[in-house]
């Protein structure tokens, strides 16, 4: 079996939505006009704390794709002010999209018990809220989601293999910064968090074999399995490295900015960034090595993303357990690179019809479960009931 990543065609039936003369397709994206349209053509489930479940119309997969977002597309009309990442969510709110995950993410692996024939994922990708909403690689809906998503493997073995060089794959010693030239400095400080559930795994166990990814990023076994995202210390933990994704990457990009920069305001863990950070060779030089090739390159300055970059995923490995990673977000690129799976989607009306009938059966199922445990309501549109 030849190892590399994989690129799968997907169809998807076109949207009827035209974009207004003026604008780009981003910013539209982006707008309440969209977001009405996601709820009433696309809508699943949704539940007072702003919390809607929907059909990816343009999916990554059409065995299983579905999204959470935080609808906060009246609450907030700035594009720019809306909640981005998990830790700009409300606790009440987090802890319904916590419940939400863990039943989405049990029914996914029930439904798909065989980790040698489908690779189950979730997770979520986010920008930093200071870039122009016309730059590349901004998502078409500028609020926190969640995907959820199952391949079929067969079809992966199937598809072709996708150019190792596509800037958007997530190679952690290739494309991520950290990854490159001061990854003993990354994992001394994760390996400072205070963590329970979560273990770091073995340098390349949890690499999915067929595409050979995730590549050289900071990893985590799940021990307990899916009984584990039933504990709230469990989300905690999920919470925490995302935390300190953060702290790590302002530390950085702060000293990267301003040469001996002080320690970044509302910083999560600040004994641990002055202690494995600011005292630490490496990543100052590393930092130097940033601001002057930014001194010397305005491209390369301008494709900086000065805040938090990321994406977050909880996937089954070959072995069937579960995995928590993270990475520096790429430009353009989608979750599923971050395994080594590049999505071609194409507009095929016919092929999506063939596979929707039982892409909405489990959608039902999904939603009837959330339902049940009073995480929602459903909603009704022109293509389906409430039932």
């Amino acid at each position: 079996m030849q190892v590399g990543p994989r690129e799968i065609t997907n169809p998807f039936r076109p949207i009827p939505l035209e974009v207004p003369e003026g604008m780009k397709p981003n910013e539209f994206f982006n707008s309440t006009e969209n977001l009405n349209d996601l709820t009433d053509n696309n809508g699943l489930l949704k539940n007072p704390e702003g919390l809607l479940l929907y059909r990816k119309a343009i999916a990554h997969s059409n065995e299983f794709d579905t999204s959470i977002i935080y609808n906060t597309a009246r609450s907030i009309l700035d594009p720019l002010g809306r909640p981005a990442r998990r830790t700009q969510v409300p606790d009440n709110v987090k802890n319904v999209w916590n419940r939400m995950n863990e039943v989405i993410i049990a029914y996914m692996l029930e439904r798909y018990p065989d980790p040698d024939q489908a690779l189950v994922l979730s997770g979520e990708a986010s920008l930093d809220a200071t870039w122009p909403l016309t730059s590349p690689g901004v998502p078409s809906i500028r609020m926190l989601h969640n995907h959820f998503i199952v391949f079929d493997k067969e079809q992966l073995r199937k598809s072709s293999m996708a150019d190792p060089e596509n800037p958007n794959l997530t190679d952690g010693g290739q494309n991520s910064l950290f990854q490159a030239y001061m990854r003993n400095v990354y994992l001394e400080f994760f390996a400072g968090l205070d963590l329970e559930i979560l273990k770091t795994c073995e340098h390349g166990s949890c690499k999915i074999a067929l595409t050979g990814y995730p590549q050289g990023l900071p990893s985590w076994e799940v021990q307990g399995g899916a009984d584990s995202l039933k504990k709230v210390r469990f989300w905690k933990e999920y919470d925490t490295i995302l935390k300190g994704f953060i702290d790590f990457y302002r530390t950085f990009f702060g000293q990267v900015s301003t040469r001996n920069a002080p320690m970044p305001r509302d910083i999560y863990f600040p004994e641990l960034v002055e202690d494995k950070l600011l005292f630490n060779s490496n990543f100052l030089k590393t930092a130097k090595m940033v601001r002057d090739h930014c001194i010397r390159d305005a491209r390369y300055a301008n494709a900086i993303r000065w805040q938090p970059a990321f994406k977050q995923l909880i996937y089954r490995n070959d072995t069937g357990k579960l995995i928590v990673t993270i990475s520096q977000n790429s430009i353009g690129n989608a979750i599923t690179e971050l395994l080594g799976v590049v999505v071609k989607r194409v507009p095929d009306a016919e092929g999506y019809a063939r596979a929707e009938p039982a892409l909405l059966e489990k959608l039902f199922e999904v939603r009837r479960r959330l339902m049940d445990l009073d995480l929602g309501e459903a909603i009704a549109t022109k293509h389906w009931g409430a039932q």
